[in-house]
């Protein structure tokens, strides 16, 4: 499937869009996160916690699909290919595992920090509502740096496919035919 100059822009556009508010969305929790852990203020952790349920529950997820979903639109309608470059194959990955992190650590950290928090008690555990903002963000820039940079090189599958694609004609039958 090879997607036409039209759609592979539109496209790149969605994904580098959704990437790129995925990363915000990701600073502006840590923010929300590091103010939660470090404000003296009962009303500010909670404001904090509830700020980071709202972002976590409503936009997260809805950002982190649309990223995923136009990177394999892109990767399979493009020569790039899903497993053809080593950097495609790894952002690909990571996408899937933040997104499954998202689903199963970040928001029910969250949760469970807004439910303590809202009940009058303490921010049960600072983890809860730092590590997946910070890793998410980790993971983030690395793909960004690997976008831009395109490192590593071929996969075993793209190497064959480029082998494949540039065999030499063989000379015995370039005579027969001649």
């Amino acid at each position: 499937m090879k997607l036409s100059r039209p759609a592979r822009r539109a496209n790149l556009v969605v994904h580098i869009a959704a990437s790129a508010s995925w990363l915000g969305l990701t600073l502006g929790l840590l923010a929300l996160g590091i103010t939660a852990t470090t404000t003296g203020s009962a009303a500010t952790l909670e404001a904090s916690v509830r700020a980071m349920k709202t972002f976590a529950d409503w936009l997260l997820l809805p950002l982190a699909f649309l990223t995923l979903l136009s990177g394999l639109v892109l990767s399979l309608g493009t020569p790039w290919g899903l497993a053809r470059h080593r950097w495609v194959y790894t952002k690909f990955w990571l996408t899937l595992a933040t997104a499954t992190a998202t689903v199963f650590a970040l928001r029910p950290g969250v949760g469970s920090a807004v439910a303590v928090v809202s009940a009058g008690g303490p921010l049960p555990d600072p983890g809860d509502v730092l590590f997946g903002p910070v890793v998410s963000l980790s993971a983030y820039l690395f793909m960004t740096a690997i976008s831009v940079l395109k490192p590593w090189g071929l996969t075993r599958r793209g190497q064959r496919i480029r082998t494949a694609v540039r065999k030499p004609v063989d000379a015995g039958a370039t005579r027969q035919t001649a």
